[in-house]
This record gives C-alpha cells, structure tokens and sequence, in this order.
C-alpha cells in the first residue's frame, strides 16, 4: 500500500523504502515507520499532503523525519508493543467484531491476569510460535505483559466492560501473541492453570507449538519505540 502510493507522489523519480511494522491480515497497526530513499530533497509540506490525500482511508502519514545516510530503521534497536482487545459474556454488536475479539462464555478474569504476568521476563517460547526456522532463537526477553481494562479504544457499540493483553518486548515470534492469547483464554475458562503457563516456558525438546490461535481481528500493534 506504501510504495503503491509513492509511485503516485513520485511519478518518474525513482526512490526504495524499507519499513517497520508490518502486520498479518485483519491485524492492524496504530504504528508503522518507513524509511524512504531519493535522490533529490523532499518539499515536507508537499509530500506531506500528496501523500495523504493519495492513501486509502485507513492509513495517514503523521510525520517526517530526516536521518543520516548510514542510518537503517530494519537494523535499529527498537521496542515493540502490541495490544490484543476481547470482551467476554454476552455477544457483542457486529460492528465491533474488527476490533474486539468476543468469548461467548464467562471467563475468570483475575487469574488470566496472574497468567499473564507470568510471560513477562526471560523465557523459552517454542510453544508459542509455528513454523520456526532450524535457527530461530525461541529464548526471548518479553519486558512486560499483563491484561488490564480497555481505556484506550471505545465506542457506543462496544460491550460496557473490555480488556486488553498489552505485551511489549524488542521481538516477537511467528503468531506469538496470539498463541499466547488463546492460552490466556483457556486459562479462563478453567482449562488450564498457572503451572501449565509456567511449565511451558520452559526448555524441552518439545516443539509443538499450542494448539489454538486467538482470531488476527482483535490484535493490533499498538506502537513501536526506536532507538535513535
């Protein structure tokens, strides 16, 4: 989408972007950086406006910044947060299904706090990722993770009470969060307990992942920290 409407505000000049962020489909992204290359200086007010008046609706550029040659925004130390919304009980208004993932059964909201809490720190998380490649590294650092009351989204049609898994870490594995979400929901309904949270952080040689993937609907990236 990015470079599909670059090519309108740079028609004939030739310029390459890198970028941050991205996210799977039905995921979305409060935050996104992009690194862009030309060859000539950029009017900001200009290319400001054209580029947002050329974007679809759900995306607007917010700013712009110059940055030295040798600077890569791939390779840069960078801190991610990534926000998963749900509700639970009665069903929600259909115009909340992108946003906010339902479970259509009561869910003990307390102790999936406490199971939350227990992803935070150094842990091995095989079981929370699929298709690992022979040299992904399964120990990672989460520095925080916990669920708290939803005071960041809202709408008329949204249930009276939300919460939000917010997790933040400098990197992630393929479908982490939302392997771990499904988790959290089981230790909800009293399917599992916090010593299977914990025991499955830890190293074995067992790599089959967990069974179930919370939806991509209620996952959003919520923002990214650079280390500039």
């Amino acid at each position: 989408m990015v470079d599909k409407t670059l090519s309108f505000v740079f028609e004939g000049v030739s310029y390459k972007t890198i970028g941050v962020g991205r996210t799977d489909a039905k995921v979305s992204a409060n935050c996104y950086y992009v690194q862009l290359f030309t060859e000539s200086v950029i009017d900001e007010v200009f290319f400001m406006k054209s580029l947002n008046s050329n974007f679809s609706a759900d995306f607007k550029a917010l700013s712009l910044q110059q940055v030295d040659r040798g600077f890569n925004v791939i390779n840069v130390e960078k801190v991610k947060e990534y926000h998963y919304y749900f509700s639970f009980g009665e069903k929600n208004h259909p115009f909340a299904a992108p946003f906010l993932v339902n479970v259509d059964e009561n869910l003990n909201i307390d102790l999936m706090m406490k199971a939350a809490n227990l992803f935070a720190g150094e842990h091995f998380f095989h079981k929370y990722c699929t298709k690992p490649s022979e040299h992904t590294v399964f120990k990672r650092v989460i520095d925080s993770c916990e669920i708290v009351k939803n005071d960041i989204l809202s709408a008329n049609f949204f249930p009276e009470k939300s919460f939000i898994l917010k997790v933040r870490g400098k990197g992630f594995l393929r479908y982490q969060i939302r392997l771990m979400m499904a988790t959290l929901f089981e230790v909800g309904k009293g399917n599992l307990d916090l010593l299977f949270i914990e025991a499955s952080l830890n190293e074995d040689n067992d790599r089959k992942f967990m069974r179930n993937i919370a939806p991509s609907s209620g996952l959003q990236l919520y923002n990214i920290e650079l280390n500039l």
